[in-house]
Order: structure tokens, then sequence, then C-alpha cells
């Protein structure tokens, strides 16, 4: 984890996403998060050597309780936090197993309709997230549309 002011904080995450139970489509998870008091995409900050990857991965068990096969690399985001700047590497991710209990980082998570997910979603930043998932899902538009 980056801590020298100037340097950005490196952190990574994933658009997790699973077929609907109903067969048809797929649902994002997102997560709220108390202390921002937002609704987010699972993210979290690289440890000490740890690669990106491997950080987005584990930010999403420890948020979501879920495991996940990492698929496409989705654009890096890049923003300032408190003064500092951020970057967040993201992957979209398809659950596999696991289920959701609220932790100290993580109080909710709900599964959503494309759509959905991206009016729940607090940053417009995470909001493209979704758009750039469908795009590399080639799945664009028809879930776009999907009504949530």
């Amino acid at each position: 984890m980056s801590t020298t002011p100037g340097l950005p904080i490196l952190a990574a995450g994933c658009v997790l996403w699973r077929p609907a139970p109903s067969g048809v489509g797929i649902e994002i998870a997102v997560v709220f998060r108390p202390k921002w008091s937002d609704w987010s995409h699972p993210k979290g900050k690289l440890k000490s050597g740890e690669e990106a990857r491997a950080a987005a991965i584990r930010e999403v068990l420890e948020e979501t309780g879920m495991t996940c096969v990492p698929g496409a690399v989705l654009p890096t985001v890049r923003y300032r936090l408190q003064g500092r700047p951020k970057e967040v590497r993201y992957w979209a991710a398809e659950a596999t197993a696991g289920s959701f209990a609220p932790n100290r980082e993580v109080t909710r998570l709900l599964w959503l309709t494309p759509a959905a997910a991206r009016t729940r979603l607090t940053q417009e930043r995470d909001k493209e997230l979704v758009d750039a998932f469908l795009t590399a899902r080639g799945a664009g538009a028809s879930h776009r549309a999907t009504p949530g």
C-alpha cells in the first residue's frame, strides 16, 4: 500500500456478477459502505507487495463473502481521495460461491440487474464501470435496457 504523500493510493476491485436466478440475464453485486455512506463495487487497498489481481479477489471475498473468477480487465479508475491521488484497477469477476454477512466495512450487498445497479451506484465512475463491463461481455444495450 502506498503511504507516501503524492504517490497514488493503489487499490483493486471487481464488477462482481452472477447469472440471474431466473435464468435470464445477469445480476451485479453492489455494496454499501457506511464509512463513506455510498454504494460501490467491492474494492480495497493493496497490501504491501500484493499484486492488484490478488487484491481484487481478496477484497471481493472480504467485502461480499463471495469467491470469484476474474475475467476481463476493466478500465483503471483514477481520482483524488482526501487530497491524494487514488488508482483502482478493476476486473469483471463471476461469483462462484459464498454468502454475504454484514461486516465492519460493508453492511449491505444487493444483487441487481445492470440497469438497477447503475442507478444504485453512488459515483459516476462506478456507473461507467457497469457500461465497460457490459461492453467487455459483449452484452451492451440488451442488459442496459433490462428493467430493474
